[in-house]
């Protein structure tokens, strides 16, 4: 297994476990325990880990723990395999805005920034995860709502006005050909709908129970995605509504995220 490919698997054990032991690491990945404290290392000093006596823990802070809700809990696997590919795609991306959600919590938990670099979010745990690292992070303030920890309402809009991205990241409650993408609270829509307006290529993290589906608030139609991040079991027939709008569909999967490791349960191919 390559570095990288380990590393991948340490931290798709922190995201499953939020602690790993180096020992039982260093046995099924049969390299040796030297071998795990630098990968450990190397993640510790890209602000992924916290070493502590033994293994490492998860850098994470109470506003993930807060926002550890039931929806966290759905479809976390997929979740988990999408965040991961969207933030290899996107690594060098020199000003992102990201979005609430569980699935964009999961891509800023994988996604590795370098110094100078922007990321401009509504999110608190986002904000939480990435600001602990070498990266330029401005949350947007206003109301916050309890279930997302999100900034919502005129403040977090009218500083949104204040700055332009290369990429948009967002979740949706629903992506369908018909209704584009669409949101459950029309005030979270509307922080979606001023931030796609001010970036220049939108990309939407959507595990396959989103795929097909609407809620009441439109973000925007299909035609603004550039790219769809999905899971395999995403129904193919709308994919193909969606592909035929112009979207890109890419299905992330277990092979590209972790080389040799088991693919969990409910990725396909």
């Amino acid at each position: 297994m390559f570095p990288v490919d380990r590393r991948r698997r340490i931290l798709q054990r922190v995201a499953e476990q939020q602690t790993i032991k180096i020992g039982e690491l260093a046995r099924e990945l049969g390299v040796s325990e030297m071998t795990i404290r630098r990968d450990i290392g190397r993640l510790e000093q890209d602000g992924f880990l916290r070493h502590t006596y033994g293994g490492a823990t998860a850098h994470i802070t109470k506003s993930i723990e807060l926002a550890f809700n039931a929806r966290a809990l759905e479809h976390a696997a997929e979740k988990r395999l999408i965040g991961m590919r969207a933030a290899e795609d996107l690594a060098a991306t020199p000003v992102l805005y990201v979005g609430p959600g569980t699935t964009t919590e999961q891509f800023s938990l994988f996604l590795s920034r370098a110094t100078g670099t922007q990321v401009v979010t509504g999110s608190l745990p986002v904000a939480s995860l990435l600001g602990s690292r070498p990266a330029h992070v401005v949350a947007l303030g206003g109301t916050v709502r309890e279930e997302e920890l999100a900034c919502v309402g005129p403040i977090a809009t009218a500083s949104l006005a204040r700055y332009r991205a290369d990429v948009a990241v967002i979740g949706a409650a629903g992506v369908s050909a018909r209704f584009g993408i669409t949101e459950l609270e029309d005030d979270l829509a509307e922080v979606n709908r001023v931030a796609i307006g001010a970036s220049s290529r939108l990309v939407v993290l959507a595990d396959g129970s989103k795929i097909g589906t609407d809620a009441h608030a439109v973000v925007a139609p299909a035609s603004a995605i550039s790219t769809l991040v999905t899971s395999a079991w995403a129904p193919a027939a709308e994919l193909g509504r969606l592909r035929a709008e112009g979207v890109e569909v890419i299905i992330a999967t277990a092979a590209r995220r972790v080389g040799r490791a088991r693919q969990p349960e409910g990725a396909g191919t």
